[in-house]
């Protein structure tokens, strides 16, 4: 197999490098065993920036101790980039790009209040990364071993159905690089659209997951999944959002995937439909053009 690069963001302002302790404990269990691409930069949005926060001023030492030396014992390779860019989201975006990255380890500072908030910034990374991006907590278990994807058996556009394959996909190699459990969630509100037996036996073949791991419950997508990752013990939740532009262009946050990320303590990783390829993409559109034709 070929070497793949993780793209790991390490904010100097924080004393816990959460993303980065995470990649070095997974790379472990790699084979092979992944290069590491350490973006050192500040989220302005999320940090104060003024001169008075002496975490901002990072010397040799701090570069030797804080991420070569724990790199050098874990027996990987790294390239480190400093970035003094303001656009934090932008650069994260262009360089994971650049470096081809497999995806990108982003850190998430712990729960401040009861109410989970997630900065504009990280948003905007997490919908126009090309690749997909693991939201990494503080605390969360930094091993691999139970999966779940969540899925939405009622998908009606054909982006919904790749974006779809790509969850499944993704987390499939998540399970088979960690010898992990795969476990598959949905949610519904309408009893009108719970799937059928043909439909989920149909699945369990095609996804090769054991019908007792699909988990299809009544209620909404945040308290499903958020009770069935408790469930299960799950280490890692994988998910997707699709790219939706407001009236100016910008892309837009998803209520959904805010309200799913905000009821978990766990690592999430984010596909988004930029990391379907070029024929996925042909595909959906040619799929989505005759649909609106019949």
């Amino acid at each position: 197999m070929q070497q793949q690069t993780i793209f790991v963001v390490v904010d100097p302002n924080d004393d816990q490098h959460v993303a980065l302790e995470r990649a070095l404990a997974t790379a472990r269990l790699r084979s092979p065993q992944p290069r590491l691409l350490v973006f050192v930069a500040v989220d302005g949005e999320a940090v104060d920036t003024r001169a008075v926060n002496d975490h901002l001023f990072r010397d040799e030492h701090w570069f030797r101790e804080a991420i070569r030396e724990p790199i050098a014992e874990a027996g990987l390779e790294c390239e480190i980039q400093v970035c003094w860019s303001s656009d934090w989201q932008g650069a994260i975006i262009q360089e994971s790009k650049r470096c081809n990255a497999e995806m990108i380890y982003l850190p998430v500072h712990a729960k401040t209040s009861r109410r989970f908030t997630f900065a504009e910034s990280k948003w905007q990374v997490l919908k126009g990364a090309r690749c997909p991006v693991v939201l990494i907590r503080p605390g969360a278990k930094a091993r691999r071993k139970v999966v779940l994807a969540t899925v939405n058996y009622q998908a009606k556009t054909a982006k919904q159905r790749q974006l779809n394959r790509q969850i499944s996909e993704r987390a499939r190699y998540i399970a088979a690089n960690y010898d992990a459990e795969l476990h598959l969630v949905n949610a519904y509100l309408d009893s009108m659209l719970y799937p059928d037996r043909g439909a989920l036996a149909k699945l369990a073949s095609k996804t090769g997951v054991p019908a007792n791991r699909i988990h299809v419950h009544r209620g909404y997508t945040s308290d499903v999944v958020a009770a069935v990752a408790g469930e299960i013990d799950a280490d890692v939740v994988v998910m997707g959002t699709l790219n939706q532009y407001g009236a100016t262009g910008t892309l837009l946050r998803g209520n959904t995937a805010e309200r799913v990320i905000g009821e978990l303590d766990v690592d999430v990783m984010v596909c988004n439909e930029f990391t379907f390829t070029d024929s996925e993409s042909a595909a959906a559109e040619a799929e989505e053009a005759a649909e609106a034709t019949t």
